[in-house]
């Protein structure tokens, strides 16, 4: 009786098949850590990439090869003659900054006794970037206008170049022409200052790593 109810527990071919397989899977996990290993040496690596791209990145646009000395100015400033205040306080700004940004300011730095149209035209296409402080005057200027033509006409794509910046005007009276072009809204003037900081320096900067590249 012992011997058969022994025979009765044994375990059968199948139980034993069944215990392998509930081995296999619970082993499971150790594989999907495996992956999860791999899968975190992967986010290493991504993470070693960003890092070994940082120097690109924090590019020096003050270098002496940069191509920020291939134009006169780095910011072209447009805006009607009511701005000019708040005008002189983004440019004492940008000016300020520890790169220095060289500002085209048409009342300070236009040559006496030149003609405007000259003026704006050679002050466009030796700029870099161009910000463009959108007012209720800024409309109704027809110098503010002519010179946001001759901006968007040197660069038709934009690419950062073109700057708007909206103050005291509702969205549906934004130029048609800049449509295609995202703009600063001026609510605080101290963070707007900061975007439009932002915006030419990143200009800037991907200026020098295009450069670069094309070196290489």
């Amino acid at each position: 009786a012992g011997w058969f109810r022994r025979l009765l527990h044994k375990p059968k071919p199948s139980s034993v098949e069944s215990l392998k397989s509930s081995h296999s899977a619970s082993s499971s996990p150790s594989s999907s850590s495996s992956s999860a290993k791999s899968s975190s040496s992967s986010g290493t690596s991504l993470a070693t990439s960003s890092i070994s791209l940082s120097p690109v990145s924090a590019v020096d646009i003050s270098a002496s090869d940069s191509p920020r000395w291939d134009k006169s100015y780095d910011v072209c400033i447009c805006h009607s003659e009511g701005d000019v205040e708040l005008v002189s306080e983004l440019v004492s700004y940008l000016e300020g900054q520890p790169e220095s940004f060289r500002c085209f300011l048409q009342l300070r730095d236009a040559v006496a006794g030149s003609a405007v149209v000259t003026e704006l035209c050679d002050a466009v296409q030796n700029s870099h970037c161009w910000v463009m402080l959108i007012t209720p005057s800024f409309l109704q200027d027809p110098w503010c206008r002519y010179q946001m033509h001759q901006a968007l006409a040197e660069a038709p794509m934009a690419n950062g170049r073109t700057i708007p910046v909206l103050k005291d005007v509702d969205r549906k009276d934004y130029p048609k022409e800049l449509r295609n072009i995202y703009y600063i809204y001026m609510a605080l003037k101290e963070k707007s200052f900061r975007q439009i900081r932002d915006t030419v320096m990143r200009y800037l900067q991907e200026l020098c790593r295009s450069s670069t590249k094309s070196m290489e």
